[in-house]
């Protein structure tokens, strides 16, 4: 039993092999988003300055993420490369040493929390409302932020050895927590105080705390593959360190680059209006729906492509790459017709004005075109972090949204001086990142998979 249970990427039939993997993850990340957009739907009922807030906060949260996917996705890439060559010390010695990561690196976001906050909102606009409300809220997410950590780590430890499914129950068990919690925090219901935005802040790190217990409690329990220990943590791995940080910091900034992104995305929108920066916090929430399944077929193919590169099977390799590539274009395809069929309805969600919404409908039409191509960038780019080359995913990054997708922003709001005309920006920047990831994974195909056929 032990031993099927050990070489499951290795012996399972490709396909299957890639729905038990990915499938918990795919469910869990739509679970994930529809909370995002629950979350927002209730802040929405305050008001659109309270929305356009949690629009602007998202910049700093999704550096947060960052730092917690991308060492998470490191940390995914050793273990089980170390697993498919049967060195379980190794990968004891990276989950032990990833998880005392995590520790440093919520102790940064405590310091940003408490100090940055406010400047960061400043910097963005001068409505002393939406700094009030974005900064309340953030200092909150920021100061509690080892939930959303070690909430993911422990989701990255289970899904490196196979336990999807576990990885599943760990966030939707913080999603639903989540979905209970915002309207009794924002609206004050069964006796709560009435907290308004800082309670979907706190409802936010209750879900993301009771998920990181709920994964420390399933690893600890149903994890055999792994060996969890304070005595571990604090005996760290420099080898480990330094591997894990190879595939994470290129990790960290690409994510980090779609802060960056975000930042000045509002900046250039908010120079047109505040209910432009709310748009683009919609569109965020509500690609997030399509996006998110993506992801999690890409957090599930990692570890099969990383497994099959270090037991040296290329034909298992490119069959999982094909059929992933495959359904993840089909699934972007369908967001992009719910984007030009549906925009009306879906801004209606958001309790929004007759003007964001005139604004809103054009803007989704025009930015869901490009989904397609960026299924192909996603699932490309799931191969340069198997195979440790993670440095071609930033560089993918950087030129989609920030060599392009930013200038061209700007020069189109400079140009044309009508908001509308902006949004084509996405689809620009898309058609440039892709190609270039073509070339990229052709270039890595035949450096690392087609040697693999003569060993």
């Amino acid at each position: 039993m032990t031993e099927v249970r050990e070489n499951k990427m290795g012996v399972m039939p490709v396909k299957k092999l890639i729905i038990s993997m990915s499938l918990p993850m795919m469910v869990s990340m739509l679970v994930q988003a529809l909370y995002n957009i629950v979350d927002s739907i209730f802040v929405s009922q305050i008001n659109e300055q309270a929305l356009t807030a949690v629009s602007l906060a998202f910049p700093l949260q999704s550096l947060m993420i960052a730092v917690g996917s991308g060492t998470g996705v490191g940390i995914n890439a050793l273990l089980s490369k170390s697993l498919g060559e049967k060195k379980n010390d190794r990968a004891n010695e990276a989950a032990n040493t990833g998880l005392l990561l995590m520790v440093f690196s919520s102790v940064v976001f405590v310091l940003l929390g408490l100090l940055a906050s406010k400047p960061f909102f400043r910097a963005q606009t001068d409505n002393e409302t939406i700094i009030q409300y974005g900064s309340t809220y953030l200092s909150i997410v920021c100061s509690l932020s080892f939930g959303l950590l070690f909430q993911m780590t422990f989701e990255r430890l289970l899904q490196s050895t196979g336990q999807t499914i576990y990885s599943m129950i760990s966030q939707i068990t913080g999603a639903v927590i989540n979905l209970i919690f915002d309207p009794i925090m924002i609206f004050g219901y069964f006796g709560f105080p009435k907290l308004g935005v800082a309670g979907a802040a706190y409802a936010t790190v209750l879900g993301q705390c009771v998920a990181a217990l709920t994964g420390l409690f399933l690893n600890v329990r149903k994890n055999k593959e792994l060996h969890l220990s304070v005595a571990g943590m604090l005996r760290p791995s420099f080898f480990a360190i330094g591997r894990i940080y190879a595939v994470a910091v290129p990790s960290i900034l690409m994510i980090s680059i779609g802060s960056i992104m975000s930042y000045l995305m509002n900046v250039i929108l908010i120079g047109f209006s505040e209910t432009a920066a709310a748009v683009f916090g919609v569109y965020f929430k509500l690609q997030s729906f399509f996006f998110m399944p993506i992801f999690g077929m890409n957090n599930g193919l990692i570890p099969v492509l990383a497994y099959n590169y270090g037991a040296k099977r290329k034909d298992r390799i490119d069959e999982a790459l094909k059929f992933s590539l495959t359904l993840a274009f089909c699934i972007l395809c369908a967001g992009t017709l719910c984007f030009e069929l549906f925009p009306k309805q879906l801004l209606g969600l958001f309790n929004a004005s007759e003007n964001m919404t005139q604004m809103g409908v054009i803007a989704m039409r025009k930015i869901g075109l490009h989904f397609p191509l960026a299924a192909i960038g996603i699932m490309l780019g799931s191969v340069f972090q198997a195979f440790s080359k993670a440095v071609y995913s930033l560089i993918v990054s950087l030129a989609r949204q920030l060599v392009v997708l930013i200038p061209a922003a700007w020069l189109l709001a400079r140009i044309t001086n009508d908001v509308n005309q902006v949004w084509w920006c996405f689809l620009m920047a898309e058609t440039v990142s892709t190609t270039l990831s073509v070339i990229f994974y052709r270039k890595v195909y035949k450096d690392v998979v087609v040697p693999l056929a003569s060993e």
